[in-house]
């Protein structure tokens, strides 16, 4: 059996680029997932009319759905609505659960909350999420696709700087790795990739799959093409990432690249045939 994750991130309703929440719509219908995940900063101010631009754009996806808050979900400018309300506005018009959790048959998808009210960009995950979500990895069956969404990264791609990373991310994977979680998606950067735990966590004894989305929707793109991603989970012994990426020409979003991954006994090895193990096969 096999599961189809559209993965979205950093849609950014206030800075929306027009026409792609349309297109986006579109492709969806497309690729017709069994979920849709969100990662993060679904507004540029947190003001209520982006989240109610959100909330409208989310109820068009007629499919099961796993959201978390990011950064820009926070209130930036008002000090009271920043370390008091915090994402009150999130819960409100999103979702109250900011520790979603999806099961099927096949995937078992858990939401963390990285966004913090204490730092404008970073994000982190402290202790009692550490181990709220060890117990939930845990109890889940081995025969099941573990999935964990952030908003901030677990690895970045080449040209980022180490801060980008989420912070306690060394100290969460120590704790999951004996639990088997198998992708991480975020977003966060606004640029697409995906990549293994291997480089930076290789003293933890299980690769996962990390799994970046570009900005979907926004005018955000620093210098990258609004992108996001459809993950294709086949018996929890392979996984396909394909990137969707804004074509001009055609107003619309295309598959543009694919990597490949394969379950062995120590996790998720990166495959290609046409390139060095990793490399994304251009479509």
């Amino acid at each position: 059996m096999s599961r189809v994750v559209l993965h979205l991130s950093d849609l950014h309703f206030g800075r929306i680029a027009p026409g792609l929440p349309e297109a986006l719509l579109e492709a969806a219908g497309q690729i017709a997932p069994d979920l849709v995940v969100v990662s993060g900063d679904l507004t540029q101010r947190a003001k209520a009319v982006e989240f109610q631009q959100a909330r409208s754009f989310l109820d068009q996806l007629p499919y099961p759905r796993i959201v978390v808050p990011g950064n820009h979900d926070v209130p930036l400018h008002n000090l009271y609505a920043r370390f008091v309300q915090r994402l009150s506005r999130f819960q409100r018009y999103i979702t109250e659960d900011l520790e979603p959790v999806y099961q099927d048959s096949e995937i078992a998808v858990f939401g963390v909350n990285t966004a913090r009210s204490s730092t404008w960009k970073g994000g982190r995950i402290n202790s009692r999420q550490i181990e709220s979500l060890r117990t939930r990895l845990c109890a889940t069956g081995p025969d099941l696709a573990r999935i964990v969404v952030t908003h901030h990264p677990f690895e970045i791609p080449q040209g980022f700087h180490p801060r980008d990373v989420v912070g306690s991310a060394r100290a969460a994977l120590e704790r999951w790795t004996d639990c088997g979680a198998d992708l991480l998606l975020c977003g966060h950067l606004h640029v697409g990739d995906s990549t293994t735990t291997l480089s930076r966590y290789s003293h933890v004894g299980w690769r996962a799959i990390v799994v970046t989305a570009g900005t979907a929707t926004s005018t955000r793109g620093r210098g990258f093409p609004n992108s996001f991603n459809a993950i294709t989970i086949e018996d929890r012994r392979s996984v396909r990432v394909t990137k969707w990426s804004w074509e001009e020409r055609v107003l619309g979003f295309q598959k543009l690249a694919e990597a490949q991954f394969v379950r062995t006994a120590d996790g998720w090895v990166a495959i290609s045939d046409d390139g060095p193990p990793g490399a994304a096969r251009e479509l």
